[in-house]
């Protein structure tokens, strides 16, 4: 199962847990595992309580491990000066895995599912939700 999501760049951060419950739902699944993936290098999908005091603190820190002002190298060879969206994919990852147990995710009760894009210009993400298990 695919969905898209229009975001606008620069740690743009989306909630996407109601599709992909949803997607799990459908599955039928009642016990296995849900892989929530968006291709692309600039971007991440994570777990975090989506509160918008706590957004702004995962923004602030991740500006501080690699800001969008340095001076990457990736700028200098491909002129597109998004060398930072690039590590902070690296360290976020583009892709995360969740249990699904009783046909639902296993989520803690403040947990949910983010899309972070942190290009520098806005996109169209695709999101992939692959369910496996019985």
């Amino acid at each position: 199962m695919r969905f898209s999501i229009k975001t606008k760049g620069f740690n743009d951060v989306i909630d996407i847990t109601s599709q992909v419950s949803r997607e799990v739902e459908k599955s039928k699944v009642k016990d296995g595992l849900c892989l929530v993936s968006s291709p692309g290098s600039t971007c991440g999908i994570t777990t975090i309580e989506y509160e918008d005091g706590l957004i702004e603190d995962l923004k602030r820190i991740l500006e501080k491990i690699a800001p969008m002002s340095k001076d990457y190298e990736h700028c200098k060879k491909w002129g597109d000066c998004n060398g930072y969206a690039h590590i902070r994919s690296a360290l976020i990852k583009p892709f995360l895995a969740i249990p699904v147990e009783n046909g639902r995710l296993v989520l803690g009760q403040w947990q949910n599912i983010a899309l972070l894009d942190f290009d520098n210009r806005p996109r169209e993400r695709e999101i992939m939700v692959k369910i496996v298990g019985k």
